[in-house]
């Protein structure tokens, strides 16, 4: 059994390049974004979203996150434009948050940390399988949404409803009829750069949309996403929280802004 990679000082963020050596590549990801020295450019497009709630299928624990999964078998729900050359396809969406409040981000905008975020991963069908995309430079889109705390959101209320299927680790549940775009937030400006996935491998295949303006959860809210456990039904509990990865060195990668 290969040693499994986690966020505690053994097996976290700073010893995954032991195993997977790409994690000190020159495109890693997350960044921390210093707003003064990113330039406005008027090339990039906006950016859609057209997603099919019946493409939802099951939220599932896997000890390192929560994942909900859609069907990705054709052009059901598709992401669109932004920096993109074509259209892409919703395989998942899961998210990184902190044990407080005042942490779980893992992009960080001028210091500024989140509660959490939230990241959607689309892959782009010309290279016909996910597998294959994520082999590419361009293979893999993902829209980036911090969350912030203040005022309750309903929709995010339809997702962490469906935790209490799936506290331990290994569970999975029917999740369906959800449409993530209700969790957008309203300005649909966006930061983009070319970076990698978050936990290992980290293979550097993604378009980055980061989107600047954050949505609102609740306290409460952010608390039942840490009432999750990493650890499976029959092992001693073990809380879900802390599963974000710190900046990585931006290495002379350009980040563009769609805004002024």
């Amino acid at each position: 059994m290969a040693k499994e990679w986690g966020y505690a000082s053994h097996n976290g963020p700073d010893r995954w390049h032991e195993l997977y050596p790409i994690a000190k590549g020159d495109n890693q990801s997350p960044i921390e974004l210093h707003t003064k020295d990113i330039r406005h450019d008027p090339s990039l497009l906006p950016w859609s979203a057209s997603y099919d709630p019946a493409s939802c299928k099951t939220i599932l624990n896997n000890g390192k996150t929560c994942r909900v999964v859609f069907d990705d078998t054709y052009d059901r729900s598709m992401l669109r434009g932004g920096p993109l050359t074509g259209p892409y396809r919703l395989r998942q969406f899961h998210l990184h948050w902190g044990a407080a409040d005042d942490h779980g981000s893992e992009h960080t905008v001028d210091g500024v940390k989140y509660a959490a975020e939230l990241h959607l991963v689309h892959w782009n069908p010309k290279y016909n399988t996910f597998g294959e995309a994520l082999k590419q430079p361009d293979g893999i889109a993902v829209v980036g949404i911090f969350l912030k705390i203040g005022r309750e959101k309903g929709e995010f209320q339809l997702f962490l409803d469906a935790l209490d299927k799936i506290k331990t680790k290994g569970k999975e549940a029917p999740f369906t009829h959800f449409d993530p775009s209700s969790l957008f937030p309203t300005c649909r400006d966006y930061w983009t750069y070319h970076g990698s996935f978050t936990t290992p491998p980290c293979e550097e295949c993604i378009v980055w949309l980061l989107l600047k303006e954050p949505i609102t959860v609740s306290s409460n809210q952010m608390a039942k996403l840490r009432s999750l456990f990493s650890s499976a039904e029959n092992e001693p509990p073990v809380p879900l929280v802390g599963n974000w990865r710190p900046p990585q060195p931006i290495k002379g990668r350009v980040v563009r802004a769609s805004f002024k």
